[in-house]
């Protein structure tokens, strides 16, 4: 196992500890009228796509990319829910920074800080591009129990394969210095980064739906969930000693 994996799983799980705290102590962050409807929000997405992103792409893109997103996500759908008006330019640069960052941390740890640089720029360079054309996630917002998957969002998701898989992943591979890895990582980035865009769209609805109608009762039962997951991941570091496996 290597020492930087050990790190991340100790890390999540600390954090899943201290959500699951604020979820039991839900009464105490203002009930249904504090932040726990964004949280909630914000854990789901980036549950979504650091679980997704982490199988395919490795454990720091995961962490990376679930986090970034699951912030700007929990943001902008909680806005969506309030029926605030469509947020100007800096607001959807911001978005798309934060989130590019999130890819740039990504892939600089695994092809080193050229190619992650150049990765999160044109990460966020498109994703703005996209919110000026009206590609937004918020896009014909509608809460419901059931997944809805529309012709747009199908369209969102063939973008964003093309967009990252050839555009991004290809281009940063070559001026990287690193053609050998340029096709294949480009394919399974423009894959990835397309089909978890594609789940994620057709069960906003479900998400969204969730995230206003989950009984009081039910946040506390999530919180000791959340404090068993950041229990059990914590005591992987000394599972590891206890039986001896290799740290690399």
């Amino acid at each position: 196992m290597n020492h930087h994996t050990l790190a991340i799983i100790s890390i999540l799980g600390s954090s899943l500890d201290v959500l699951g705290a604020m979820y039991l102590a839900y009464d105490l962050l203002g009930g249904e009228h504090g932040p726990l409807r964004v949280l909630t929000r914000g854990v789901t997405y980036g549950a979504v796509f650091g679980i997704c992103y982490g199988l395919a792409l490795g454990p720091v893109f995961g962490a990376a990319g679930g986090i970034t997103h699951g912030i700007t996500l929990a943001w902008e759908f909680s806005r969506a829910s309030r029926g605030d008006p469509t947020p100007g330019f800096r607001y959807d640069a911001s978005a798309s920074a934060i989130r590019g960052l999130g890819h740039a941390v990504g892939t600089a740890a695994y092809f080193g800080p050229v190619f992650g640089v150049l990765f999160g720029l044109l990460s966020t360079v498109g994703q703005i591009v996209a919110y000026q054309v009206g590609m937004r996630p918020t896009l014909n917002y509608s809460p419901a129990p059931r997944p809805r998957f529309t012709r747009v969002q199908l369209l969102g998701a063939l973008n964003r394969t093309a967009g990252y898989g050839i555009a991004a992943g290809w281009l940063c591979a070559h001026v990287a210095h690193q053609p050998d890895v340029a096709l294949s990582f480009g394919v399974r980035l423009g894959l990835t980064i397309g089909l978890t865009t594609g789940c994620s769209s057709a069960f906003t609805p479900v998400i969204e739906w969730a995230a206003d109608h989950v009984p009081e009762k039910r946040m506390g039962v999530y919180g000791i969930g959340l404090i068993l997951m950041g229990f059990s991941l914590q005591s992987v570091q000394y599972w590891v000693s206890l039986l001896d496996i290799p740290v690399r």
